[in-house]
């Protein structure tokens, strides 16, 4: 973490942090180097960087942060397979540098490309060709082609107005150009981020299609194998959400994190720096960081 800023940790519910945003380097649509100019106009004061899989924009972004004046928490966000559902564990704090956590990241970028060409395929059969090679020229690094690319592929091509309208008709479960993919399993994730010094958080749970108990089993199994928190307050829950989650946090035992979720000014729904504070009773992630800034 940066030790660029001085705050006020007497109460860490007013602090401004935004944990868990996306770059050029996997699917957003702005830099480092952007974001972080973005994130300190706003106001935000600790800033993450939690690319999907990759850690390559990390040292940009700690430089652009140190030259904001905002503390940098290392991040990235991880997919994984569980009970044959697709999450996400958002590892915060991390080493990133010739660690367990970038070795395993790269077993799991490696199948991506497949699922991509797999991908086009099933949309040719509905009529809509070359997909792949039109996502392409939004991917920044080829290894990371994901769904969202394709996405903004349908849109620049008119099939959908917007990513939502994207994601109703297409590449989800049940809708043409969907592929399933064995990701990385929750012990391996969570053990990449702890055995790099990180946090492992469960990233916006509400996303999930999850029955009340399996979401319990998830909550279970990850506090079990060193999980620490869970996303709160992000750009995907809604404000009774914010409630709901909250109240997991304090029973599990788990801290509370918050995260825009922000990939682009025009496809989130939420801007870096400008969700509400965390519900009261939860305890922030980073409610113990400020020894680390003394």
């Amino acid at each position: 973490m940066s030790t660029a800023a001085h705050l006020d940790w007497s109460d860490p519910h007013l602090i401004n942090a935004d944990l868990h945003c996306h770059s050029t380097t996997s699917d957003g649509t702005l830099t480092p180097e952007e974001l972080a100019a973005r994130a300190a106009a706003n106001g935000v004061q600790i800033w993450s960087l939690t690319d999907h899989d990759e850690v390559g924009g990390l040292a940009r972004a700690a430089k652009a942060a140190a030259e904001h004046n905002m503390i940098f928490v290392p991040g990235v966000e991880i997919s994984v397979t569980w009970s044959a559902v697709t999450l996400h564990i958002v590892g915060l704090n991390v080493d990133y540098i010739d660690s367990p956590l970038s070795n395993g990241l790269a077993s799991v970028r490696s199948g991506r490309t497949e699922r991509a060409k797999e991908m086009s395929r099933q949309l040719e059969k509905v009529g809509i060709d070359g997909v792949y090679e039109g996502a392409l020229k939004y991917v920044g690094n080829p290894d990371l082609i994901s769904r969202t690319h394709f996405a903004r592929c349908l849109v620049e091509r008119k099939v959908c107005t917007d990513i939502r309208e994207v994601f109703e008709r297409f590449l989800t479960p049940g809708k043409p150009g969907y592929v399933p993919h064995e990701w990385a399993s929750l012990q391996q994730a969570v053990e990449w981020i702890l055995d790099s010094n990180g946090l492992p958080v469960i990233a916006h749970p509400g996303r999930y299609d999850l029955k009340p108990m399996q979401m319990d089993e998830l909550v279970e199994q990850f506090v079990k194998m060193g999980g620490v928190g869970i996303e709160v307050v992000t750009g995907s829950h809604t404000t009774d959400q914010y409630a709901t989650y909250a109240r997991k946090s304090v029973r599990s035992g788990l801290k509370a994190s918050r995260g825009s979720d922000f990939h682009g000014p025009t496809e989130s729904r939420v801007n870096l720096g400008e969700l509400p504070r965390l519900p009261d009773g939860c305890v922030p992630i980073w409610d113990n960081w400020g020894k680390l800034f003394s």
